[in-house]
């Protein structure tokens, strides 16, 4: 999983920009704070897909850019974009659980209307999405 650092700006009365400084052209928008990471994701797989993924530069890299220094003098943030690369491919994993906390997933996936398997597989992308 590779981190790639999107600046964040927003004026008063409008939806939060997003743009990557590693990414020219690549940006996005949100309503709210909590879709800052999972817009800011669509828009790095929407780029990406067809695209070799460039080196992401480190966080004092990125800090260490003029552009994005004067952005940052400006009020804009910073926040870490993990992109994580989907093979395309399934694997079948045998794992342990307790029984209630299985019996748990399971209802929780059922009212989803989701299998365990995508249950599992969403809540892990969002958990390592969030790290």
């Amino acid at each position: 999983m590779q981190l790639y650092f999107a600046l964040v700006h927003q004026d008063e009365g409008s939806a939060f920009g997003i743009q990557f400084p590693d990414l020219p052209g690549c940006f996005a928008a949100a309503d709210s704070e909590e879709d800052l990471i999972t817009n800011a994701q669509e828009a790095l797989a929407l780029y990406l897909e067809d695209e070799a993924a460039p080196q992401a530069r480190s966080v004092i890299e990125i800090n260490n850019d003029p552009e994005v220094k004067a952005e940052l003098a400006k009020g804009a943030f910073l926040i870490a974009v993990p992109w994580l690369t989907l093979s395309g491919r399934t694997k079948k994993a045998n794992i342990t659980l307790d029984g209630g906390l299985l019996d748990a997933i399971d209802e929780a996936a059922k009212a989803r209307k989701l299998t365990r398997s995508a249950y599992l597989a969403d809540l892990a992308r969002r958990d390592l999405n969030a790290a």
